[in-house]
């Protein structure tokens, strides 16, 4: 048995990779450095927790209120940074816990901390030699959830851990690449899994098992769906079609020919109801955007020339048709957001195509089109200045309230007015400057999450950065 670790006041434990915090106080983490405090949250501000992937509603929107969406050229104020490892998934917060997942060296890591101050709470990791065949990043891909007490994470190499979200204590795992035969993709397994009723769902992308539902309890298998499809790395989303609870999932991983579309699966039994292919003729091309449920419709995207749809189901659920399509409406690998009948999303499968458009979901029509640029002065290795033509390129949404905040994809934020007239920039900050800003921001109590996964001169190495919006002042 290990010794245990003592920092300051407080007494860690290290056993079997897992590190429980004793002590009342919370402790520094040695990786994370303070810069503030936060603001007090206003009286009778609405906040919410962010549990998962793309928000409490799984839709990339936020109802929290008492917000400064408006700030300096130097932006929002700094609270707090972490820095991180190898990865690309966003945080996942209840209450006064944030769940960090990432890799350190030869291990993935899922990090505890409290999400105002940083504070450390747990950690645990195990060994991954999982390399990215392209190489873009060897950590995971999926963000953590949690739900009902516990912490569910979903590792590059297809290790999926259920963890006490108190203590870090391992409640049981599994390694799902092994035990369903499952052959490696493009990327890794990427897509987060949805807890939804008794069941947690996994875009697995077996040979017989497309889709997986894991017991939340116990680890078990409930049932699998076979589409012959294989795994995306669209995250897959809840919603209710013609008052029936069912499960979206946007399949499609590395086959030839390339194959995938929409499932509609119940989550009780795991029956697809109907699906709908829609897949580029690529061989090396992802379905990467998660679906965007619209009432009794579904809006799917996809870049590598293949476009958008809007999907209507028949009241049975057994029959899917597109009301629309538009090749002009490809998303790599950020997901639309809906707002009052209109639908976001930046097209474009490079970053200097990409372009912000709006799409009118009756009937299809683009409104407007815009390739959001600025000028911006950088200073050189050697010193020098240039200026340089910015954009957010492949950007991210956030719908919050009326508003949008857009993180651009080298770490520029905007704050921006969207509606059928076109864009405009209220408030805009270079955070950093580095490539790969590629996972969405997290909202939750009014504080903002962004990940900087890349490394750029004058901006420091990866960090999770917590960034302060509160606002004391009730909204107008």
């Amino acid at each position: 048995m290990m010794q245990p670790l003592r920092t300051g006041t407080a007494v860690f434990l290290a056993l079997a990779g897992v590190y429980c915090l004793q002590a009342q106080d919370l402790e520094k983490h040695p990786d994370v450095e303070v810069f503030a405090e936060p603001g007090r949250l206003a009286a009778g501000a609405v906040t919410h927790d962010w549990p998962a992937f793309l928000g409490p509603t799984h839709d990339a929107a936020s109802t929290e209120t008492c917000l400064q969406l408006d700030w300096p050229e130097s932006g929002p104020k700094l609270l707090w940074s972490l820095a991180k490892g190898s990865g690309y998934a966003s945080p996942a917060i209840c209450g006064d816990y944030l769940v960090y997942f990432h890799r350190r060296g030869d291990e993935e890591e899922v990090l505890c901390l409290h999400p105002e101050s940083g504070g450390f709470r747990w950690s645990v990791s195990y060994p991954s030699a999982y390399r990215d065949r392209y190489g873009y990043n060897d950590g995971p891909r999926a963000s953590p959830v949690i739900e009902g007490g516990r912490v569910f994470t979903f590792g590059a190499e297809g290790k999926l851990h259920c963890l006490d979200l108190d203590s870090g204590r391992v409640l049981w795992k599994r390694d799902l690449l092994a035990d369903f035969a499952v052959a490696p993709g493009f990327f890794g397994a990427s897509a987060t899994p949805l807890a939804i009723e008794e069941g947690l769902i996994v875009n697995l992308g077996a040979p017989d098992a497309n889709v997986v539902c894991l017991n939340k309890e116990t680890g078990a298998t409930v049932w699998t769906a076979d589409t012959e499809w294989g795994a995306s790395y669209a995250s897959p989303v809840p919603g209710v079609l013609h008052g029936k609870r069912r499960v979206l999932l946007f399949a499609g991983g590395e086959s030839r020919p390339p194959r995938g579309g929409l499932l509609c699966i119940d989550p009780a039994d795991g029956a697809i109801d109907a699906r709908f292919p829609w897949r580029s003729k690529k061989f090396e091309s992802v379905n990467a955007a998660s679906p965007v449920v619209i009432g009794q419709q579904v809006f799917i995207t996809a870049s590598y020339g293949t476009g958008g749809a809007l999907l209507k189901f028949s009241e049975d659920l057994q029959a899917v048709e597109a009301v629309w399509t538009s090749a002009g409406f490809g998303a790599h690998f950020n997901t639309p957001v809906h707002h009052e009948g209109l639908l976001y999303g930046f097209d474009g499968r490079h970053t200097r195509g990409a372009e912000l458009v709006c799409f009118r979901v009756s009937d299809g029509e683009q409104l407007w089109r815009e390739q959001i640029h600025w000028q911006e002065q950088h200073v050189q290795a050697d010193g020098t200045e240039t200026e340089l033509e910015m954009s957010p390129f492949r950007g991210t949404l956030l719908r919050v309230g009326e508003r949008f905040l857009c993180l651009g994809e080298f770490g520029h934020l905007l704050s921006l007015q969207l509606d059928e007239n076109g864009p405009k920039i209220l408030s805009r900050a270079r955070l950093f400057y580095a490539p790969e800003t590629w996972s969405a921001p997290v909202l939750s109590r009014g504080l903002l999450y962004i990940s900087q996964h890349g490394t750029s001169q004058g901006f420091g190495t990866p960090r999770l950065l917590c960034y302060d919006l509160r606002r004391q002042t009730p909204d107008e």
